[in-house]
């Protein structure tokens, strides 16, 4: 099993945002968790790569406690994307290329442009340049980089916090297509939060909504 969620609860000034939620997710899977809005259903995803950590209960990637692993290894196995993409001033390939400045990360060798074309023409980008300025790109596109740029660390899951909640429906089906083959073809688990009715078209996705007493399995 790639991660298991065992009884985890979550405190938030004195109130009890959710408790019992266990969850099982295997590579491969795709699941789509709902919840009325302050349900607590970012709070959940930023337990997975302990941006938070749970009042109690465990998280296991692996077989192994999430504590055990150091937070950039963890981070860079588990990759969160949040709602509002995060760019800084730069080009196109300055902000795909982000984490590998970090000292913490050194090791890994970045990709060719010839890989990250590859990426932006997957992503149907094919109007970006590499040397464009990033902060004038659209919210669609800045989101669509912000996919790339967690793929290039080779994650084993990605944690998606309402990715497509503030795109327009052309770059919204791009990114539900794209997080379906993801999943589907290359075997990533994704836990995707939203509040948008996403039905993918080629694979079965587990759908729940978060309660304060714990996670609802939906069927179909």
């Amino acid at each position: 099993m790639l991660l298991e969620l065992i009884d985890i609860s979550l405190t938030f000034n004195a109130s009890v945002l959710f408790s019992n939620v266990s969850l099982e997710v295997d590579a491969g899977d795709l699941v789509i968790i709902g919840g009325p809005s302050g349900s607590g259903k970012s709070s959940l995803l930023r337990l997975l790569n302990r941006l938070n950590d749970p009042t109690s209960g465990r998280i296991d990637l692996d077989g192994r406690p999430l504590t055990d692993y150091k937070i950039v290894e963890l981070r860079r196995r588990i990759c969160y994307i949040q709602q509002t993409p995060v760019m800084v001033e730069g080009t196109v390939k300055d902000n795909l290329l982000l984490p590998f400045g970090f000292e913490s990360l050194r090791g890994l060798k970045p990709p060719t442009d010839e890989t990250l074309i590859g990426l932006l023409r997957k992503f149907k980008l094919n109007d970006i340049a590499l040397s464009d300025q990033a902060m004038v790109l659209s919210v669609g596109q800045r989101q669509r980089l912000a996919f790339i740029r967690a793929l290039l660390l080779e994650p084993k899951a990605l944690l998606l916090d309402e990715p497509t909640s503030a795109l327009d429906q052309g770059s919204r089906r791009v990114v539900e297509e794209y997080v379906e083959r993801l999943a589907g073809e290359e075997n990533l688990a994704i836990l995707m939060v939203t509040h948008l009715d996403f039905k993918p078209k080629h694979m079965q996705a587990r759908r729940y909504t978060l309660k304060q007493d714990g996670l609802e399995e939906h069927a179909g």
